[in-house]
């Protein structure tokens, strides 16, 4: 099936906006989200740096990446709203990613302004940094479902769908659940790993990074018997809910699965280096990716949509031919 314009655009808004987090991860795990002070959105002041460090070069790359990503989502409503007719599921959507955008912004702008960045030692930066990954996961998920209903999936149907509601409910939480503990780790070893490289020693550590030192088995065990879940609802949704895109996407899911626990492994092993921390970071993003589908494939009304002909109802083109 050849994909309209608008799709292909809004696939490509979902790949530029992966980058972007894994963009802003990195930022967090070199230290260098004060590197524009507590200053949004100017950079220390200023609106282009002179003379920048390191660290304010990498955290104004992010800026100006950020900002890029919220001109694509706006491209996408806009485009949306002039190619689909008003009550479309595209257009719900592509609203939903403005206003995750919009909230992810703002998260983005109180960690700074608040100081929840680079070694800050608060309990408050855990909060903080937890509800940044699941307004992140939101906006992903709002993405990838425009992308996939202007690609032909058809509209969820919520109701009426027994037992299988609640299992996928519960798989989105847990993937949810995954990426959260997931973070909080990976924040406690960059705390952990900043203050042995300042000098300090594992014997005076604060309060909070000991806490979260200790609770680092937690994600492991919590990833695994997650994976399990996931893998099974995965295959029996296929089962029960069989089409074309079933298979194959329970498929991905698997596989996905399969290469994080490894990334995981080598992540301990290599005591969780900045590149493998990206690297684990985006399966993550994939694999919730996955389960999103999964879930709105399983509940996509399977008649033929008895809304007027699209072609018709446009007043303003068609996806096809725009």
């Amino acid at each position: 099936m050849k994909l309209s314009r608008f799709a292909v655009y809004a696939w490509g808004v979902v790949v530029y906006n992966l980058a972007v987090i894994v963009w802003g991860a990195y930022v967090r795990a070199t230290g260098s989200g004060a590197g524009c002070g507590d200053h949004w959105p100017l950079c220390n002041g200023e609106v282009i740096p002179r003379a920048p460090a390191i660290a304010t070069m990498v955290e104004f790359a992010h800026r100006i990446s950020s900002g890029l990503a919220l001109v694509g989502v706006l491209g996408l409503v806009i485009w949306a709203f002039r190619i689909y007719p008003s009550g479309h599921i595209v257009r719900r959507g592509a609203a939903l990613s403005v206003i995750f955008m919009v909230t992810e912004a703002l998260l983005g702008a109180g960690l700074v302004l608040f100081e929840l960045v680079a070694h800050n030692e608060s309990v408050a930066r855990v909060f903080s940094m937890s509800a940044h990954l699941i307004n992140t996961f939101m906006l992903v998920a709002a993405m990838t479902l425009t992308a996939a209903w202007a690609s032909g999936l058809q509209r969820p149907r919520v109701r009426q769908q027994g037992p299988l509601m609640a299992a996928l409910y519960t798989g989105l939480g847990i993937a949810v659940l995954i990426g959260v503990t997931g973070a909080i780790i990976a924040l406690g070893d960059t705390l952990f790993f900043a203050h042995l490289a300042n000098g300090g020693s594992e014997a005076n550590l604060s309060p909070l990074v000991e806490t979260l030192k200790q609770l680092r088995i937690v994600h492991p065990m919590v990833a695994v018997l997650s994976s399990i879940y996931l893998g099974v609802l995965a295959w029996q949704t296929a089962r029960r809910r069989p089409n074309p895109a079933a298979i194959p996407l329970a498929w991905m899911l698997t596989l996905l699965l399969g290469v994080q626990m490894i990334a995981g492994v080598l992540n301990v092993y290599l005591k969780v280096p900045v590149y493998m921390q990206l690297v684990h970071l985006l399966f993550a993003d994939l694999i919730w990716m996955s389960v999103v589908l999964i879930s709105a494939n399983a509940v996509a009304e399977r008649e033929t949509s008895t809304e007027p002909a699209v072609a018709a109802t446009r007043l303003r083109g068609s996806p096809a031919s725009s």
